[in-house]
């Protein structure tokens, strides 16, 4: 199977083509990851692995989001340094919204969102449950997660002994391997060291941003490798396939 680019068809073709499909929708941003890592990180993990399980669904790869929530300190090195572009979060919220009404004029099957950016997460929630509340995608199906939300965390340790968790794990260990894996001509050399880690769920202001981070870069990123990203990517990818098989039963639905 090979992924379809919703983006490639002709509005003469895209209905015929999308109906009963399945649709993956990345959902990315553009924000600071310290000096080795590119700010199209988050977007570039969350379109990899949306077709990489695109690949194994026959499904279609919507336009990936490049834009999304505010950085904060505690997760994302916060605004302190440099290049993060965001939108606010109910802007963000009613844009997500829009895109979604947009789709459901469109006969396909299912939908599944694929976020790789922290602070998207609880906005993303909402602009689905809004969309789904106005009645638009109330005969499909959807699914969405963060692609780290698919890591079995002991199986994150066993390749990381210092993992940090995952909002933590900023520019650190996990996205250099994966970006070694995925773009290497993307990644500098620098390979940055913040051994203290900020601990979940607190928010300090105002905070002491070489205390929080190392150049934004919030844990370690001694050990990364591309094998170390290609062994990740292949967990993310086979777990995502497997739970969408398992959560979404379209055939029996079909011919009941």
């Amino acid at each position: 199977m090979t992924a379809r680019i919703y983006a490639e068809f002709t509005s003469a073709e895209v209905v015929e083509a999308v109906r009963g499909a399945t649709l993956v929708w990345p959902v990315g941003s553009t924000e600071q990851h310290g000096p080795h890592l590119p700010l199209s990180v988050d977007a570039v993990l969350a379109e990899s692995f949306a077709y990489g399980l695109a690949d194994r669904l026959d499904a279609i790869v919507l336009p990936t989001v490049t834009v999304g929530a505010r950085s904060l300190p505690q997760s994302g090195g916060g605004l302190a340094f440099p290049g993060t572009l965001y939108a606010a979060g109910p802007e963000l919220i009613r844009y997500l919204a829009e895109v979604l009404r947009s789709l459901a004029r469109l006969p396909f099957a299912r939908l599944v969102v694929l976020n790789g950016h922290f602070e998207n997460e609880a906005l993303l929630l909402e602009a689905l449950d809004e969309a789904c509340r106005d009645g638009g995608l109330a005969d499909r199906e959807v699914l969405a997660f963060s692609w780290w939300s698919l890591v079995d965390e002991q199986w994150a340790r066993a390749q990381d002994e210092h993992f940090p968790g995952w909002h933590a794990e900023h520019a650190g260990h996990t996205e250099t391997s994966l970006m070694l894996h995925l773009r290497p001509d993307l990644v500098r050399p620098a390979r940055p060291e913040h051994k203290n880690p900020p601990p979940a769920g607190v928010y300090v202001h105002p905070i002491d941003v070489a205390a929080a981070s190392t150049d934004g870069v919030l844990s370690r990123t001694s050990g990364a490798s591309a094998e170390a990203g290609a062994a990740l990517f292949e967990h993310v990818v086979r777990r995502a396939t497997e739970r969408i098989a398992t959560g979404f039963d379209l055939i029996r639905r079909a011919h009941s």
